[in-house]
């Protein structure tokens, strides 16, 4: 998935070689353990299939129609439960001559929803349940003309991670059961209809789009988007969606999107799940990425015009494997999902693009962990790979420790082992857990049975439950130095000495030199100081959202008044929760930047989404 601070790394994987022509029945072993954000019991009834047909109600902000659940009856028990949350449901029936039966939903509880309870005869093996997404369904965005990039039609998408799926779907909204899906889905005539499904790519004149998910999927990667798109297709199994106005930029950015399945295949095993394609979506979308099998939601602010940040599409297919394959069974084993899939995406860019920029990434990224091991504090349980995340919103556990953290602890394994042997293990492991979930517990002891399997040496040098189960970061951990961001970092230095910006050596930096440049420069500088960077570099008219990030961060510090026009833009038009929170929270610092913040975010608000709405509300009022 996405990632709050950094979308830019790495994860691994697999040798699956018979999963393409054939549908998994892996769903068949459901998970038994107890998962503290579902309502369900999928020890005792689990949810196989799940057939949609919904309506998309541009004019009422719903989708409306009816679910056909399927679901294995493990213990004969009497009733189904799903996660529901802001639906309103009209009548339930079970069996397919759809016999009318009872329901209840239980008492709302904060975040989670309430639980629906479906009677059911211990025969019965399918329910539908006829319902309506409330209006302000926390999984779906629904964006007016203006808010889009053609400014001609609305747009809507989804996103269900981490347990908003239960906000558009009554389902099992826990990562550890698995499920195929189907859907018939009628929107405008106008517009095209996608999902994280088997996609058409033309668009349909009666509005009516059919879908198939023949793999399992765990709730939160069920995915819907309906908008003006078009496509692009750049080989065998990959393509691009976006709207028309999008689409030139998106093909000259996503260029080596076939290279990169191609390469993540050559390292790992073929391509599991058919097609991989990307849909570019207005500027709201709140994260960098989603990973929603065969469509990759991604925001159009990786669209930086040199390719520099194509690194995130690197990650979401990373996330075929580590994730959507084989998946953490809790929010608690969020770890298993993200730490694996930071390393493989810089196994993959490596491969693409060399070792320099490879190692570029992973001094960037281990510097994040270093300033989020210090806001959260080196002692603190939210530093723990295992996360504690009872009674509390799981996107609280969607930061750099479970990517980076878990990242490092990879790479220092392998820097233990061997990339021979680590490779060997990941494989495996992968092979040995497709279409299932993990915990945190049954890795450990697949980890040692099959890695360390009697080896000492290895494993007091890796430390392993000090990682997982410890806070901060290990002291053993790998480290990795690039030169080429010692070069920008010099040069940072050597400004604040008093060199003139214009005798700077910047020339054919990528992104990532510029950002260790602006990083490697103190906070405060002066008026003075940060005027001559923007007359040499133009920072505040870049067009790279990563660039204009780090550097309004200086700016906002400085009150540095001639870029508050461009930042007020930028804020009002990128959504992105990695952009704009560190932004909000350096302007809240001072009262008159709060009360910019504030005037600010009033307009900004209704084109963020829900997930960073949440966000940004605590932080402004």
């Amino acid at each position: 998935m996405f990632k709050f601070k950094n979308l830019v790394l790495i994860a691994c994987i697999l040798i699956y070689s018979c999963h393409m022509s054939t549908t998994p029945n892996n769903q068949d072993k459901p998970m038994t353990n107890s998962d503290v954000h579902s309502f369900a019991k999928p020890a005792e009834a689990v949810v196989t299939h799940i057939h949609l047909n919904l309506n998309v109600d541009f004019e009422n902000h719903i989708l409306k129609g009816f679910a056909k659940i399927n679901f294995k009856n493990i213990t004969g028990t009497h009733q189904l439960i799903l996660d529901t949350r802001d639906l309103k449901v009209s009548k339930i029936t079970q069996g397919e001559n759809e016999t009318e039966t009872k329901y209840q939903f239980g008492e709302e509880v904060k975040f989670l929803g309430k639980a629906l309870s479906i009677e059911v005869e211990t025969s019965t093996t399918q329910v539908t349940v006829y319902y309506e997404t409330s209006p302000d369904a926390g999984a779906l965005m629904w964006l007016t003309p203006e808010q889009t990039a053609g400014k001609q039609f609305p747009f809507m998408f989804s996103q269900s991670q981490a347990i908003l799926a239960r906000t558009w779907v009554p389902c099992q909204d826990g990562p550890g059961v698995k499920f195929t899906y189907s859907a018939d889905i009628t929107c405008p005539h106008s517009l095209m209809a996608l999902m994280s499904a088997e996609n058409d790519t033309l668009l349909h004149k009666d509005g009516v789009y059919h879908f198939n998910m023949p793999q399992p999927i765990s709730s939160y990667l069920m995915a819907i988007a309906v908008g003006d798109v078009r496509f692009h297709s750049f080989g065998k199994n990959t393509g691009v969606y976006a709207e028309p106005v999008m689409m030139e930029r998106c093909i000259y950015e996503f260029e080596d999107m076939q290279k990169m399945v191609d390469a993540a295949g050559d390292l790992y095993g073929e391509y599991a799940w058919g097609r991989y394609d990307m849909i570019v979506l207005p500027p709201s979308f709140p994260f960098g990425g989603m990973e929603n099998p065969r469509l990759t939601f991604a925001t159009p602010t990786i669209i930086a015009g040199d390719r520099s940040l194509v690194a995130l599409v690197a990650h979401e297919l990373a996330h075929s494997w580590s994730g959507n394959l084989v998946t953490n069974a809790t929010w608690n084993d969020f770890w298993l999902n993200e730490g694996f899939t930071m390393y493989f995406e810089n196994r993959i860019m490596e491969k693409l693009y060399g070792r320099d920029y490879a190692d570029m990434l992973d001094e960037l990224g281990f510097n994040e962990l270093q300033e989020t091991v210090k806001e959260l504090g080196d002692t603190s349980i939210d530093t723990h790979l295992f996360l504690s995340l009872k009674d509390r919103d799981p996107d609280d556990g969607m930061n750099d420790i479970a990517y980076i953290k878990g990242q490092f602890f990879l790479k220092t394994v392998e820097h233990v082992v061997g990339r021979e042997r680590m490779d060997v293990f990941i494989n495996k492991y992968f092979t040995e857990h497709a279409f299932q979930s993990m915990t945190t517990e049954r890795f450990i002891t697949y980890f040692n049975e099959n890695l360390i399997n009697g080896d000492t040496a290895s494993a007091n040098k890796i430390q392993l439950e000090k990682w997982i189960y410890g806070p901060g970061i290990p002291e053993n951990s790998f480290r990795v130095k690039s030169v080429l961001l010692e070069k920008a970092a010099a040069q940072a230095k050597e400004f604040i000495a008093g060199k003139p910006a214009k005798e700077l050596v910047t020339k054919d930096w990528s992104t990532h030199e510029w950002l260790h440049f602006l990083r490697n420069l103190p906070e405060g500088m002066s008026r003075e100081q940060i005027a001559e960077l923007d007359k040499k570099f133009h920072f505040t008219m870049s067009g790279n959202c990563e660039i204009l990030c780090d550097w309004f961060q200086h700016t906002i510090t400085s009150n540095y008044l001639p870029s508050e026009a461009q930042l007020e833009i930028f804020l009002e038009n990128v959504g992105r929760r990695k952009f704009i929170v560190p932004l909000y929270k350096a302007l809240v610092k001072t009262p008159d930047g709060k009360a910019f913040a504030k005037k600010v975010y009033t307009m900004a608000r209704p084109g963020y989404h829900s997930v960073a709405q949440q966000t940004i509300d605590e932080m402004v009022n």
